[in-house]
C-alpha cells in the first residue's frame, strides 16, 4: 500500500514508522510476507515442536489465536479489527497458479532430497530415526518454516484477491478448512493435498444449489441457508469412516501407475 492509502486506512491510530512510509512492489511484498511468517514460526517453534500428535495441533491452534488477538490489539501496526481496505487486486489466475506450481515443485524437491528422506524416517519412527543420527527437531523446524513461508505468501495473495483483510478472517474455521483438504486428499501425499483443495473449493460452490429454492413437480422446496455446509460435513464424515487414509493416502499420482491400471483393466476385459 502507498503511504496515502495507509493514511486513509489508519484512522484511529496512525501507522508507526517505517510502516507508514514504506512502499514496495507486489512481488517484494509477497516475499516479505513469507519471511515475516517464517520469522514468527521460528519464534514459536521452540515450544510447539516439543510436543507431538494431537498436542501439536492444539498448541499450534492456540498460538494462532494468540497472534489473532495481538493483531486486533496492534492498532498502529495492523489497524486492529478495522483491517486494511482498498488493496489493489493484484492476485489473478496467473499469480495463484504460478505460486501454487512453485510451491508444489519446491515441496517435491524437498521430499526427494536427503532432508525429505529424514523427515519420512521421523514420521515412521522418530526413535529409530534419532538412533540413526537424524535430529528430529532440526528437520521438523525446517518443515515448519517452509510451510509458514508459503502460508505467508498465500495470505498476501488472499489479501490482494479480496482487496480487504483483517484479523477476523483468520479464525479457527479457516484452519479447519485447511485440515479438511488435507484429510480428504490424504495425509502424506502432495497429490492428495491438491485433489483435496480442488474438491473442497469446487464442492463448496457446486453445493450452493441446495440453498436455493427448488421446484420438483408440484412441490416447492425452500432454500435453507447453510445446508451446503451440512451436506459437506456429512461427506467429510463418510470419507473419514470409509476412506480413513484419504483419497490418495500416502501415494502420489504418476502416469506409470495410470498406465498399469489401464493395462490391468484391459486384461480383465479380454474374453477368455
Amino acid at each position: 500500500m502507498t503511504p496515502a492509502e495507509k493514511q486513509l486506512n489508519f484512522i484511529i491510530e496512525h501507522a508507526v514508522w517505517p510502516i507508514n512510509v514504506v512502499h514496495v512492489p507486489f512481488v517484494v511484498s509477497l516475499v516479505a510476507a513469507g519471511v515475516v511468517a517464517s520469522s514468527v514460526a521460528f519464534l514459536i517453534s521452540f515450544p510447539v515442536l516439543r510436543v507431538r500428535g494431537d498436542y501439536l495441533a492444539i498448541v499450534t491452534l492456540g498460538f494462532g489465536e494468540v497472534i489473532r488477538v495481538l493483531c486486533n490489539a496492534s492498532q498502529s501496526v495492523t489497524n486492529g479489527p478495522l483491517g486494511l481496505k482498498g488493496l489493489y487486486p493484484h492476485t489473478n489466475l496467473w499469480w495463484s497458479w504460478g505460486v501454487a506450481t512453485v510451491a508444489v515443485f519446491a515441496v517435491q524437491r524437498l521430499i526427494n532430497s536427503n532432508y525429505g528422506l529424514a523427515m519420512k524416517a521421523i514420521r515412521e519412527d522418530e526413535t529409530a530415526a534419532r538412533a540413526m543420527g537424524v535430529d528430529p527437531f532440526q528437520r521438523l523446524m525446517l518443515a515448519f518454516l517452509i510451510s509458514a513461508f508459503f502460508s505467508g505468501i498465500a495470505g498476501g495473495l488472499l489479501a490482494h484477491l479480496i482487496t480487504t483483510i483483517s484479523p477476523g478472517l483468520f479464525t479457527f474455521f479457516l484452519t479447519f478448512n485447511l485440515l479438511i483438504m488435507i484429510v480428504v486428499g490424504g495425509l502424506g501425499s502432495t497429490t492428495g493435498a491438491i485433489i483435496g483443495a480442488v474438491l473442497f473449493a469446487w464442492g463448496g460452490e457446486a453445493l450452493r444449489i441446495v440453498e436455493r429454492p427448488m421446484e420438483i413437480g408440484p412441490f416447492t422446496i425452500p432454500g435453507i441457508p447453510g445446508m451446503r455446509m451440512v451436506i459437506f460435513s456429512l461427506i467429510l464424515m463418510l470419507v473419514i469412516l470409509f476412506v480413513r487414509n484419504g483419497i490418495m493416502g500416502r501415494s502420489e499420482f504418476s502416469w506409470d501407475s495410470v498406465a498399469s491400471k489401464l493395462a490391468g483393466w484391459r486384461r480383465t476385459q479380454r474374453p477368455l
